[in-house]
């Protein structure tokens, strides 16, 4: 982004991914006025936040038929907490509306976190919290900030404690469905040092594909895993994304069920010791992370996790509300 100034906090801003959103959320900024989808974002970590309100009819709905200089008119922001490359590669954007609309409304400031696998991604990757503080500058929220470094410190800490020996951790494929299938899907690696698989490195899970070629789904890879080669990776947890906020009965219908009922895939050992796992969203800042995290830990170690509460969801909500 370069230099990047402000007059003061923003009073009206927008994100197109929910890491940012969830950030400025956290910071006491409020909502966010666009996010990218509805269906990706986890609102039900907001919602259980004592106190807070959360709206998510309030929030434009950022499809990529709508995503147009004119709806950024409509919402008028202070600052946009998006990375421009994003307009550019996803929605057909050029330089000159990025500067147009920086010039007209107001700056840009955000960069695509989400993994570390695409090629045209040459400047600096921030972990979760390194963005984060930096986001706390922007809002001069550092005391908020630093709350939540101290909450998210604590759930580390309990993790470690709680933790079975790595000898006693599932080894564990990570993936986003493939069409309609039901058993065919694109491959992440857990490993890849994204924000949005920081909650399974933090749990200590090995990934299934640190021995192989098998690269990391991105804009430029988009390549998938069919039955076949799922049964010859074998992991012993399948962690199944794009399924965020679902219910459990839709999770098995669609997910559980068509590897269950299909002559290859029921013989991965995740399908037939039923470690098949609903992996969330794909985007995260702190509150989901914390969110995402604890169903995590609940799910893939039952044992050591099953009556632990990793997060004082009525602290968060202190923070968010400027309680400190």
């Amino acid at each position: 982004m370069g230099e990047v100034e402000f007059e003061g906090p923003p009073e009206r801003w927008t994100a197109l991914l929910p890491t940012f959103a969830d950030m400025a959320f956290a910071l006491g900024g409020g909502q966010t006025l666009g996010i990218q989808n509805h269906d990706r974002y986890a609102n039900e970590a907001f919602d259980a936040l004592p106190g807070v309100k959360h709206n998510q009819g309030d929030i434009v709905d950022l499809v990529s038929s709508d995503v147009d200089k004119e709806l950024f008119y409509d919402m008028n922001a202070d600052v946009h907490f998006i990375d421009p490359n994003i307009l550019k590669l996803w929605y057909g954007w050029d330089q000159s509306d990025i500067e147009e609309i920086a010039n007209n409304l107001g700056p840009f400031f955000g960069s695509f976190i989400r993994r570390h696998s695409d090629n045209w991604h040459d400047y600096r990757y921030y972990s979760l919290y390194e963005a984060f503080e930096l986001m706390a500058e922007v809002f001069q929220a550092q005391d908020r900030y630093q709350a939540f470094v101290e909450l998210h410190e604590q759930m580390l800490e309990t993790i470690e404690e709680r933790l079975p020996p790595a000898d006693q951790r599932p080894t564990a494929l990570l993936v986003y469905p493939a069409g309609k299938s039901g058993t065919s899907f694109h491959p992440f690696r857990i490993d890849d040092g994204g924000v949005s698989t920081k909650q399974w490195r933090d749990l200590g899970l090995s990934g299934a594909l640190a021995e192989t070629d098998i690269g990391h789904y991105s804009y430029s890879d988009d390549g998938t895993l069919g039955p076949e080669a799922l049964l010859e990776i074998d992991p012993e947890a399948l962690l199944v994304r794009n399924y965020g906020g679902a219910s459990e009965s839709k999770f098995r219908e669609e997910v559980v069920e068509p590897l269950e009922d299909h002559s290859v895939t029921n013989n991965i050992r995740a399908v037939q010791n039923d470690a098949v796992y609903n992996a969330g969203y794909l985007d995260q800042g702190p509150i989901i992370n914390f969110h995402h995290t604890e169903l995590a830990a609940k799910d893939i170690y039952p044992n050591a996790f099953e009556d632990a509460t990793l997060f004082d969801r009525e602290r968060v909500a202190q923070i968010v509300s400027g309680d400190l």
